[in-house]
């Protein structure tokens, strides 16, 4: 049984950030590997101007991943799941040799309750939340945490976290790391055209699969 921590996201671009929060979790929650969820479109941002190509934001993923047990996946657009409920219960009917749980930036908790059937995904696997500067009280102010709460177990047992069924959640304090995919966009809106790596990665004939590599 493999312990592996999910995080998803436009990662639009990928940056140090994430990186940071994936290792921290692999460490408080004893975890095997991290696995970056690449969205190829996340409902909740449908209509964004500065959503980089899919290619792009994988190929940046990759990069910022090197060199760790992140592996970065296409396994949305492979398997054509939109939500992330649907995604976490492929996964789980594709690997019931794992044990998953959702990695949860407390910058996203405020709007968890917007999440196609939230309290599904909740129960479907244990969430770690992790604290993200500046964050602090609307994520425990936020909406989902009216149902959420009841089922929190202390920080101090996170790594125990195959212990408990879901609904089970934990919040992490990792050292902050402030890095931030909207402040990066705000300064280099066509960040992906900067790199020739990334530039080439994002120009593919329609309907064809790109070749991946290390997915899940």
């Amino acid at each position: 049984m493999a312990r592996i921590g999910l995080l998803g996201g436009s990662f639009n671009p990928a940056h140090r950030g994430h990186r940071h929060i994936s290792l921290e979790a692999m460490r408080a929650l004893r975890l095997d590997e991290v696995w970056w969820l690449v969205s190829p479109g996340n409902p909740l941002k449908e209509g964004a101007k500065d959503m980089a190509p899919f290619d792009a934001r994988f190929a940046s993923a990759r990069r910022m991943a090197r060199a760790s047990r992140i592996r970065v996946s296409d396994f949305e657009q492979r398997e054509r799941t939109r939500f992330t409920v649907d995604t976490v219960r492929h996964l789980r009917l594709r690997h019931p040799e794992h044990r998953f749980i959702w990695l949860l930036g407390s910058d996203t908790l405020p709007n968890f309750h917007k999440w196609r059937d939230w309290r599904r995904l909740a129960r479907e696997v244990p969430v770690a939340v992790i604290r993200r500067p500046g964050y602090d009280s609307a994520a425990h102010a936020a909406r989902a945490m009216g149902w959420l709460r009841r089922f929190v177990h202390p920080s101090s047992r996170a790594s125990h976290w195959t212990d408990w069924s879901a609904p089970a959640i934990f919040f992490l304090s990792p050292p902050p790391d402030p890095t931030s995919a909207t402040a990066l966009r705000a300064q280099d809106p066509s960040w992906y055209r900067r790199s020739p790596t990334l530039a080439r990665s994002s120009v593919r004939a329609p309907g064809r699969a790109p070749v991946r590599q290390e997915t899940p």
